[in-house]
């Protein structure tokens, strides 16, 4: 019988992850990742209706302790961040330091078992003209999660499966109610883990660091008003800026520097092209030459065509087929041809 250890988070979509391969004959086991320390839904009550459903399914259930791992990996990288004057996205790191890689490496050594597997939303092929391992975009584009995933290695993809990647998840909720989960009717988590733990990202980040005053400037340098911290902002913000204005202000840049916030018209907040780097080439091998595929830099943005061109070392540089708003660093841009995805890369800057 074929083994695979499931992620379980204690929502609806792991839940009938697990269910359905265990309905299909695999030898399941559970396993919940320990993630924070203090409260937090995804660490508490999820742990719990993760052992609830394992007591379903008559499956084993693991808890492992990644705390110092997910302290150093994501609270230390997100603050750093932070105080550096970008905006860090969490996820994708997350994935691949604390969730994806540990949890092979545990199922591997404490388990002897080959295979992991998730809720998320996503597909892998495997193409025997390349002997590559392929991600590919969800059968359901509202919940694909394939933009949190570019940073996943070939050898984690090799060994992971997605048994959600061709339902909707009307489907899944549906097949939860069938095979009488406990979760089936669980809402949905609509936030990050440390949101949901701290209430705010400003308030989590306020535990971290320390009010700074400095300067909102305009483009030019003059001085418009005052913050109390670079770390509450970020690239095309405009509500809670704290400046009255005649017209509507984005935050275009932050020069941690000189800890000032730069403020400009939507205009000055689009951009051409980014520069990214830590690229991860997926579905392909690392290019030598500019290709043309399709962008997103933002989760729910939508993709537009583009120009991505090799650069030295892990870099690109990315051409937009049309100006984007909002080109922000330490966020991730994710390049498609079709649902086939790329490669990706972490914002440097948006020139």
């Amino acid at each position: 019988m074929d083994k695979v250890v499931v992620g379980l988070s204690g929502g609806v979509d792991s839940s009938v992850a697990a269910a359905a391969l265990h309905r299909q004959g695999y030898d399941v086991v559970g396993i919940t990742l320990w993630l924070m320390k203090g409260k937090g839904q995804c660490c508490s009550e999820g742990m719990v209706d993760a052992a609830r459903l394992c007591d379903e399914l008559e499956i084993p259930h693991h808890i492992v302790d990644t705390r110092e791992v997910f302290e150093k990996n994501i609270v230390d990288y997100l603050v750093g961040g932070y105080e550096a004057g970008i905006t860090p996205l969490p996820c994708s790191q997350c994935n691949k330091a604390v969730k994806f890689g540990p949890m092979l490496q545990y199922a591997r050594e404490e388990l002897g078992i080959d295979r992991i597997a998730t809720g998320h939303y996503a597909r892998i092929v495997f193409n025997p003209d390349t002997a590559r391992y392929e991600l590919h975009r969800a059968v359901d584009p509202s919940k694909d999660q394939t933009y949190f995933l570019y940073d996943l290695s070939q050898e984690i993809l090799a060994h992971t499966v997605f048994p959600l990647g061709d339902q909707t998840k009307a489907e899944t909720r549906r097949m939860a109610a069938e095979f009488g989960l406990h979760t089936a009717e669980k809402p949905e988590s609509q936030d990050l883990c440390l949101i949901e733990a701290h209430g705010s990202m400003r308030s989590f980040l306020d535990k971290y660091l320390a009010p700074k005053q400095g300067d909102i400037v305009d483009p030019s340098g003059k001085v418009l008003g005052q913050h109390d911290g670079i770390h509450h902002y970020t690239i095309g913000q405009r509500r809670g800026i704290g400046i009255a204005a005649d017209r509507p202000l984005y935050v275009i840049g932050i020069d941690a520097g000189r800890n000032q916030v730069i403020v400009g018209d939507r205009a000055d907040a689009q951009h051409t092209e980014l520069t990214a780097h830590r690229v991860n080439w997926v579905s392909i091998a690392a290019p030598t030459t500019p290709i043309h595929a399709q962008v997103q830099i933002r989760y729910r943005s939508t993709p537009i065509p583009c120009t991505v061109i090799p650069l030295e070392g892990d870099r690109v540089k990315v051409v937009f087929g049309e100006p984007q708003f909002s080109v922000t660093p330490g966020q991730a841009a994710v390049w498609y041809d079709g649902d086939r995805l790329l490669g990706g890369g972490v914002i440097e800057n948006e020139r």
